[in-house]
């Protein structure tokens, strides 16, 4: 595992922050990554939010320009249509 990891979501309030990791498991169907916060306090993030797995392609190509992949477009717009 690495040494450190950084959380590249741009959306996430700890963006650009950069922590070391504890563990890296799967947990309700995602990939997360456990490290300790600035107080000492133990948490953890959803993995594709961060770094530790290498560069997310869809993150690559869209270069900046869009926030949410298609997939969670669709999702989204799924579970909007349930709540009608």
């Amino acid at each position: 595992m690495r040494k450190h990891f950084r959380v590249t979501h741009p959306l996430h309030p700890l963006f650009g922050r950069e922590f070391e990791p504890i563990e890296y498991h799967k947990t309700w169907g995602e990939d997360r990554v456990s490290f300790r916060d600035a107080e000492g306090h133990l948490q953890s993030i959803v993995a594709s939010c961060t770094d530790i797995g290498g560069i997310d392609p869809f993150v690559e190509i869209a270069a900046g320009r869009s926030f949410f992949r298609y997939e969670d477009l669709v999702r989204l717009a799924d579970l909007l249509e349930g709540l009608r």
